[in-house]
């Protein structure tokens, strides 16, 4: 089984193996250079993408102020998931921290699947559903974590990505400041 596959079983769920051949099929890889922009805030998100290898960094721009939404890694998608289904603008940009290589899908070619996969209503539940969760997981662990346990949680889930993105990052990311990342970090390295 490829990684792609691999990607999509984990996401969407039990997958059928011709209609995951089928899926795989009309997905293209791409490389973006590190510095350089998957989408960017204002335009229509036309693509689903998987991160193969590389980081990708989702944020917005808030009074001259980024704020970092999400890192994607390797096995992790990538898009405006708002934008990309409803077709409205997008209020992310997402840039590569390094170079980076995509599976990615068009939303031309997304529609297409339920023409080929006779379970594909089922099978993007079950991926709408994923993505869900996980947004109320990050919501919950904001709303009853302290920024201590916040921290401690995602080093935990995420130690490789305090050596390769800018720290700032994964402060925003957590909600919290510089400052209070930065206490947090040197009171955990004691």
């Amino acid at each position: 089984m490829t990684e792609l596959e691999q990607y999509i079983k984990s996401y969407f769920g039990i997958v059928a193996i011709d209609d995951l051949k089928t899926i795989v099929t009309l997905f293209k890889t791409t490389t973006i250079k590190r510095g350089e922009f998957l989408l960017k805030s204002g335009k229509y998100c036309n693509k689903l993408s998987f991160v193969q290898s590389g980081l990708l960094r989702m944020f917005a721009t808030i009074d001259d102020k980024e704020v970092t939404q999400w890192i994607s890694t390797n096995g992790y998608f990538a898009t405006d998931l708002s934008s990309f289904i409803f077709e409205k603008p997008s209020r992310w940009t997402i840039q590569a921290l390094v170079d980076t290589e995509l599976y990615s899908i068009t939303k031309e070619d997304y529609k297409k699947i339920g023409n080929f996969v006779p379970k594909w209503n089922e099978l993007e539940k079950l991926f709408l559903v994923r993505c869900f969760t996980i947004l109320e997981d990050r919501v919950f662990s904001h709303l009853s974590m302290t920024a201590e346990e916040r921290y401690n949680l995602f080093f935990e889930n995420n130690k490789e990505l305090f050596n390769q993105v800018p720290l700032h990052y994964i402060a925003s990311m957590l909600g919290m400041t510089p400052e209070t990342f930065s206490r947090i970090r040197k009171k955990q390295l004691l």
